[in-house]
């Protein structure tokens, strides 16, 4: 009588990552940003206790959570958010990098409860009028520590501040840049360069990555569909390739265009020519060995 047949080792399916989401409290402090009309739908409180069912509706395993204003304060709070979710994996926070005592300010962050969730930091370079800003000097070693401190930096900029991007990458191979919502392409113009041409001269550099994220925003918020998307999706593709590529729904900030869930289907069917392997790493591999979770 020949042996029970023996089952095959289970296969763990790889996780989904949300690269990139925000939450905030206008009871705790306002978000400046949020003004006008247009913006009047995203003008209230949203928590991880709003995201939570649309995330695991939409098979979300992970998040990284990314600071949303220049307030110290909010970093620490974002850590102590994590410290209690079992959905948020990281934390993109904030800290004045042009500081000469960053380096200092980042050790005691990771000092915090939750700490050991700060993956990386952000500023909205988008909103500085210098176009030149990232090549500053301080910001230049404050760039630097964040490099010794182990983290990522996210890039928020737009397409007129990807060449001063790129120089401030090149000058900093040992740092990671992680380019926030593609850049902000204007795809509601339907314009392709000279945006495209920046951010292929980005991903030439290796130790910068993309984050598929923002796209429905920076379409128009009514119209937009998946085909006048998929020409800056693909150039993302193309340039970065699926090892530097990860998905980011922007919620709620994308609630002005699209839901969770329409945005995450649309991710799907921007990168429906990939393989499993290489959609594996848009949705979760990549940003989990990028940040390290």
């Amino acid at each position: 009588m020949p042996p029970p047949a023996v089952p095959p080792p289970a296969v763990t399916p790889p996780r989904v990552i949300d690269a990139h989401h925000h939450v905030w409290d206008l009871d705790v402090r306002d978000q400046e940003w949020i003004t006008g009309p247009a913006m009047a739908p995203i003008r209230r409180a949203f928590s991880l206790a709003d995201l939570a069912p649309e995330a695991r509706a939409a098979g979300v395993d992970a998040t990284v959570l990314v600071q949303t204003v220049t307030v110290a304060e909010e970093t620490p709070e974002f850590l102590a958010l994590a410290a209690d979710s079992d959905l948020v994996a990281g934390v993109v926070g904030w800290t004045d990098l042009t500081r000469p005592d960053v380096a200092d300010t980042l050790a005691a962050l990771r000092e915090l409860p939750g700490g050991q969730h700060l993956v990386g930091i952000r500023h909205q370079v988008q909103g500085e009028p210098d176009p030149e800003w990232l090549l500053r000097d301080d910001v230049h070693r404050g760039l630097t520590a964040v490099a010794d401190a182990g983290l990522v930096y996210d890039l928020l900029v737009l397409p007129h501040q990807l060449p001063a991007a790129i120089r401030a990458a090149a000058s900093l191979p040992g740092l990671t840049f992680v380019l926030d919502h593609a850049g902000k392409p204007p795809v509601a113009a339907g314009d392709l360069t000279p945006w495209a041409d920046h951010l292929r001269a980005l991903a030439a550099l290796p130790h910068t990555v993309c984050k598929l994220s923002g796209l429905v925003t920076e379409a128009d918020w009514h119209t937009w569909t998946v085909e006048r998307l998929r020409p800056y999706a693909d150039t993302v593709l193309d340039a970065f390739g699926p090892d530097r590529v990860m998905f980011g729904s922007d919620w709620p900030v994308c609630t002005l265009a699209a839901t969770y869930a329409q945005v995450t289907e649309t991710a799907g069917e921007l990168t429906n020519g990939l393989s499993t392997d290489e959609s594996a790493r848009v949705f979760g591999g990549t940003a989990a060995r990028v940040y390290g979770l």
